[in-house]
């Protein structure tokens, strides 16, 4: 079964009448999903869509972001999702280096879209729901699902380009398959009486695998939430009486910190990734919601998940628990040599979950995975029971006066204040120093407190050159598609 599509198609024979979709009121059922992407896969093989060529989505949480999904890979088609808020020179820059032959996008899209795709000369295609029902209805369904190898490419999934311009990375069939089994028998127990909140963005890795994937490889039901808000998801879940939660650290605190109410009583798991969870944020959201929160670790270059606390085995809060599956990990030093236990060194990953490369760029892809182990860019430790602690990510690591001094920690023990609803510290330039520690922070509805005060609070609990110095408020720290906060994009205010 290399065909991911096969996963839906399935579990369509299986049990076609029970629910897939859910989106306010609408319902699809799997029978309805099933013809809806058979002919989505009709329409592209119309527009001249061959095995192999690249299709990108540019929709927001939507059935029709499912739909043309599963049916792109049944005609065989690499689908590349996209943000719908990218703009007209972002979306050129994808569809060119992707070498994409059409673009879907939403109607409701300001039409930056149909821009790039004009100045990329891809054609064009908007999605509006009775518009697009009418088309699919004009295809016979195409029967039977492509054939693909398991390292055929499947996704071309477009990484944030904190370093550069972004990349493609290739995920192949056989890899996802991996993940998406691995996270529905082993780590979210999924069955098809399960119902999964989805307010994670469809067009990134976490949501379209954990949420998406699994939800058509078990027979679930997914809710979806075009964006993300506090109370919509609250509401979201009492009436459908979803029992799994996804989200990232940013969705969990806005979800702690809301005043709203409703009945969550059904909620069993919750699951966390996308960047490391405060323990003070997951201990409050257990107690208040009733139910378990598991982390995990995972990238885009990875399928996404590498490493997960597991249900049947002890969790332990801060961590990102042990390698899934198949999926093997060390920890180097800068020099490659591996770092004994309890000491930090930089993830490395092999396994079958890894991507086949950066989408024509074979020197990236060599960088990254130069002996078969890929380099993850992060800083982690394992302890005794080989348990995984992210430091931090290695790019983000600040050396103040040759010391390191890691922006986690720092977070965890801002966390701990109870006015802290958020914060980030990051490394701002010393002139004597090469890098001082600051924090940026968003405290809580209705608290109160000083940046002084919050600084003395860290001063008095972490060594002496680990403490920022610099701390200002925010009302809000910027954040990316996923709701993973950028760092990159928090700067120190002008002294004065």
């Amino acid at each position: 079964m290399p065909n991911l599509a096969e996963f839906l198609v399935r579990t369509a024979a299986r049990q076609p009448e029970r629910p897939a979709l859910r989106l306010g009121t609408q319902v699809t059922t799997y029978a309805e999903l099933d013809e809806r992407s058979a002919r989505a896969a009709a329409l592209l093989r119309a527009e001249g869509v061959r095995p192999g060529d690249r299709v990108a989505l540019m929709l927001p949480n939507v059935p029709e972001f499912v739909v043309l999904y599963y049916g792109a890979l049944r005609a065989g088609a690499i689908v590349v999702p996209m943000n719908p808020l990218l703009k007209t020179r972002e979306t050129e820059y994808h569809l060119d280096d992707s070498g994409a032959v059409l673009l879907f996008e939403w109607h409701q899209a300001p039409g930056e879209g149909a821009r790039g795709a004009a100045a990329a000369g891809v054609r064009h295609i908007p999605v509006e729901p009775s518009s697009f029902a009418a088309l699919l209805a004009g295809h016979e369904p195409l029967t039977g699902v492509t054939d693909t190898a398991g390292d055929d490419v499947a996704v071309l999934l477009y990484t944030s380009g904190t370093t550069g311009r972004p990349k493609g990375a290739a995920l192949t069939h056989a890899g996802l398959r991996h993940n998406t089994e691995v996270n529905t028998v082993h780590i979210q127990r999924m069955t098809p009486d399960d119902v999964v909140v989805g307010c994670l963005p469809l067009f990134h890795i976490f949501g379209q695998v954990c949420a998406m994937s699994v939800t058509m490889h078990s027979g679930a039901s997914l809710t979806l939430v075009p964006r993300f808000d506090p109370q919509t998801v609250l509401d979201a879940i009492a009436r459908d009486r979803a029992t799994v939660f996804e989200g990232v650290p940013t969705m969990y605190a806005a979800l702690l910190q809301h005043p709203g109410e409703a009945d969550v009583s059904t909620l069993r798991t919750c699951i966390s990734g996308g960047a490391s969870l405060p323990v003070e944020v997951l201990h409050g959201f257990e107690r208040r919601f009733g139910c378990m929160v598991l982390e995990g670790f995972g990238m885009s270059e990875t399928s996404p998940v590498v490493s997960f606390n597991h249900p049947d085995r002890p969790r332990k809060p801060g961590s990102v628990g042990t390698p899934i599956r198949d999926v093997e990990v060390r920890l180097l030093d800068d020099t490659g040599k591996e770092v004994a236990r309890g000491e930090v060194g930089e993830l490395v990953v092999r396994g079958p979950n890894l991507m086949k490369g950066y989408w024509n760029r074979p020197e990236e892809t060599a960088a990254t995975i130069p002996d078969g182990w890929l380099r993850t860019g992060d800083l982690a430790r394992q302890d005794e029971d080989g348990y995984l602690y992210i430091v931090d990510r290695k790019k983000d690591m600040i050396i103040r006066g040759g010391y390191n001094v890691y922006p986690r920690e720092i977070e965890e023990v801002l966390h701990e204040h109870p006015a802290v609803a958020l914060a980030a510290v990051v490394g701002v330039p010393h002139e004597r120093l090469g890098e001082e520690v600051a924090a940026a922070v968003v405290l809580r509805p209705t608290a109160r407190a000083t940046p002084g005060e919050l600084q003395r609070y860290v001063k008095d609990r972490v060594a002496a050159y680990k403490y920022p110095r610099s701390v200002w408020l925010m009302d809000a720290l910027p954040t990316g598609p996923s709701g993973k906060i950028l760092k990159r994009e928090i700067s120190a205010p002008a002294p004065g």
